[in-house]
């Protein structure tokens, strides 16, 4: 019998068209056992329009950011396998089928979807300060982290229940930074990680900040290399974490 699959889909401000197409591809391509919308900063209008949509609705009134969305969504499952797609259908349904079926056939613990690897083909493109920061982003993530891809922040990516089990622990960040520390922490616990290079396409009214959030994903790097350093039993990192004060995992925030 096939993996049991879990789909979760953050969103802050949908397009509540865009979006109720982008379940009704993702249930024909992926045939999920549980499609679950977690969704930031939603006002009774928006739950309405979902109210119709084959999937979980689960809305708070204020916003938790993409990290915390995707974590409560996780915890929320019950299948062999976890996934998940950002919102604005960047990641056409057939192209996350193979990132999830990277998964479901056992080739990895954690699957990444990429849109710059080689082999990726991107459709509609970014700004060019977005490619620029995009690209800074992973050639510092590929040298400080175990874990070498060409992209760590794709909104695409699935991984098995016991992996998850293993990581739902060592997270923190609620952001979008949260990706970065999956794959951290996913490397340091010395699961395996498979880049899939996928068909992508840029959506140009994404939420994301080149400038304010690229400083903010810098700074979660360095956060995210020294946890997975701890979580290593590396002593100088072990040391200057006795020294600080620890924050709080997101599912102790639950």
């Amino acid at each position: 019998m096939a993996p049991t699959l879990g789909l979760v889909i953050p969103a802050y401000q949908p397009d509540i068209e865009q979006l109720s197409t982008y379940v009704d591809a993702l249930i024909g391509g992926l045939g999920p056992e549980t499609v679950r919308i977690e969704l930031d900063a939603a006002s009774e209008q928006i739950v309405d329009q979902l109210a119709d949509l084959p999937a979980e609705v689960s809305a708070v009134p204020y916003r938790r950011g993409k990290g915390a969305a995707i974590t409560a969504g996780f915890e929320a499952l019950d299948t062999d396998v976890f996934a998940f797609a950002d919102a604005d259908g960047a990641t056409p349904a057939p192209e996350l089928v193979r990132v999830v079926e990277a998964v479901q056939t056992g080739s990895a613990d954690l699957a990444v979807g990429s849109r710059r690897h080689p082999e990726s083909t991107v459709a509609t493109h970014q700004t060019f300060a977005r490619r620029r920061l995009g690209d800074t982003f992973a050639w510092l993530a590929r040298r400080l982290l175990a874990v070498d891809l060409h992209d760590y922040q794709c909104g695409a990516k699935a991984l098995t229940r016991s992996a998850w089990r293993q990581i739902r622990g060592h997270l923190y960040e609620p952001g979008f930074a949260w990706d970065i520390e999956l794959i951290a922490m996913a490397g340091a616990m010395g699961l395996s990680v498979e880049e899939v290079p996928i068909e992508w396409h840029d959506r140009p009214n994404s939420t994301v900040s080149p400038v304010r959030d690229s400083f903010r994903l810098a700074r979660a790097l360095f956060g995210a290399r020294h946890r997975a350093k701890q979580v290593s039993d590396n002593p100088l990192h072990t040391a200057i974490a006795q020294r600080r004060d620890q924050p709080t995992a997101l599912v102790e925030d639950e």
